[in-house]
């Protein structure tokens, strides 16, 4: 279980990396700045002041990560809502 967990967080930040480019919706669209709330998204550890500060500048950029077929699962995870609503970047509905 723990080596499925590691494999999936290894995935999704590769994933975000490769992405980096794919999504304009704002200049700045990075998907990759938002690693510092993997840890909060994968488990039940508070976001961080940095994850938060992140999340705030790449927010005109989530509807365009949810229509990403590569960064939509992790978008939309419970976690990724999680940490969205204790950061208080509401949720986007697109």
């Amino acid at each position: 279980m723990k080596i499925a967990s590691f494999f999936m967080i290894v995935m999704v930040v590769t994933t975000m990396l490769l992405a980096e480019a794919q999504v304009s919706h704002a200049q700045t669209c990075n998907p990759g700045q938002l690693s510092p709330c993997l840890g909060a998204i994968m488990s039940s550890t508070p976001p961080s002041t940095t994850c938060c500060s992140k999340l705030k500048e790449q927010k005109p950029c989530l509807c365009g990560y949810l229509k990403d077929p590569s960064l939509k699962q992790f978008v939309s995870s419970p976690g990724a809502r999680k940490v969205a609503s204790a950061c208080g970047v509401p949720y986007p509905s697109c």
